[in-house]
């Protein structure tokens, strides 16, 4: 499939940079792990040329504040826009499939936030659109492109830890009521929302991305707590009407006796667990937050071999992570670096790392566990992605 740019239009960047346009003036836009801070580090090579929200005072007031030099009124208006090479779509879970579509189907590369969508049927147009429109889709999260995370891979696969028995992944937090949440944090405890689909997400890409596609799921889940009450910020003291689970835990299988299992919860105040560690015969692996590893005297990645040196056990540091406390690429850029990511696909015809069926199989997890935990059954996943 051939790979285009509009870069050599003549309405483009006069410095030849890649003109993206963002759909969302929320806190994903510009929060420290948002794009418009990595964008900005990128200014050599990409140019955020217009912005669109549903809030059009929001859009002109990021706009002045990150230098964008177009506003747009609507989605549509900007799509018209021939020089934008791709679209970032911020919009909240229920509008990403329409908004995504919208973005296919003008023919601009998509870089879209998690989830893909909000059923299979439409996350099978979405792959299927971007593959007719030769579009790229860069899908949230990032962490398949951070060091530690394929280096977890790549110990995996290459049989470091024997074969694996079972995983531990961990994607939970008190929720955004309980952070001095600057906007309303009320729409992520209704239904269509929860933290299956706000943090188990995560848990879940990191699982495929190192054990591979999962084959089988299981889950439990319920409401433990019918009201909660914001805790700082701007609703500080409100009531908030709890209507999606809040507590969900999950059970993977991966094939040949290997399971995992994920938490994604906003019943965790508080946690010292790595985000992920898995068990295998000849060893253990856990990775852990870089960050929180240094700023703990621990590192990000560490290995326990069983005869790791002749008649010696013990915990191995991989070179390839190691004690380097310099933030990686990932790090400094956040979640613009699936743009960065995007430009280099682009350039090398390489398939995309956080693709469309790859977050097409994260949504089936997703999909697959609340039938689960509703049906009180173990479901059969059907979709899967290269390898």
């Amino acid at each position: 499939m051939e790979r285009t740019s509009s870069r050599s239009k003549e309405t483009g960047d006069p410095k030849g940079r890649f003109r993206v346009g963002i759909v969302g003036a929320g806190m994903i836009a510009t929060a420290p792990y948002g794009f418009l801070p990595g964008l900005r580090r990128l200014a050599d090579t990409v140019e955020v040329a217009a912005i669109t929200s549903r809030t059009k005072e929001r859009a002109e007031a990021l706009a002045h504040d990150w230098q964008i030099p177009t506003v747009y009124d609507d989605l549509a208006s900007m799509l018209r826009d021939d020089s934008l090479d791709a679209v970032i779509n911020l919009t909240p879970i229920s509008a990403h499939y329409e908004t995504s579509m919208s973005i296919l189907e003008a023919g601009k590369h998509l870089v879209t936030e998690k989830p893909l969508a909000s059923s299979m049927t439409e996350a099978d147009d979405i792959c299927e659109l971007a593959e007719r429109k030769a579009c790229l889709v860069m899908c949230a999260p990032i962490d398949m492109l951070r060091p530690e995370w394929v280096e977890a891979r790549r110990l995996v696969q290459s049989g470091a830890l024997g074969t694996v028995a079972f995983a531990r992944a961990h994607a939970s937090h008190a929720g955004p009521a309980a952070q001095s949440w600057p906007v309303d944090p009320s729409w992520f405890y209704q239904r269509g929302a929860g933290p299956l689909l706000d943090m188990g997400v995560y848990g879940i890409d990191r699982l495929i991305g190192v054990l591979g596609p999962a084959q089988r799921v299981t889950a439990m889940s319920g409401i433990t707590t019918s009201v909660r009450r914001a805790r700082g910020g701007p609703y500080d003291g409100a009531d908030i009407q709890v209507t999606a689970d809040d507590n969900t835990l999950l059970l993977l299988d991966f094939g040949g006796s290997t399971f995992a299992t994920l938490d994604a919860t906003f019943n965790v105040v508080a946690t010292r667990a790595a985000p992920m560690e898995v068990y295998g015969s000849e060893g253990s692996l856990v990775v852990r937050r870089p960050g929180v590893a240094f700023d703990r005297g621990q590192l990000p990645l560490e290995l326990f071999r069983v005869d790791a040196a002749p008649g010696l056990s013990g915990w191995i540091t991989p070179r390839s992570v190691g004690a380097n406390e310099r933030p990686d690429r990932a790090q400094t850029l956040q979640r613009a670096i699936l743009v960065e990511h995007l430009i280099e696909c682009i350039a090398t015809g390489n398939p995309p790392v956080p693709g469309p069926a790859r977050a097409r199989h994260v949504l089936e997890v997703i999909l697959a566990a609340q039938t689960a935990a509703q049906e009180g059954r173990t479901m059969t996943l059907r979709t899967g992605f290269a390898d």
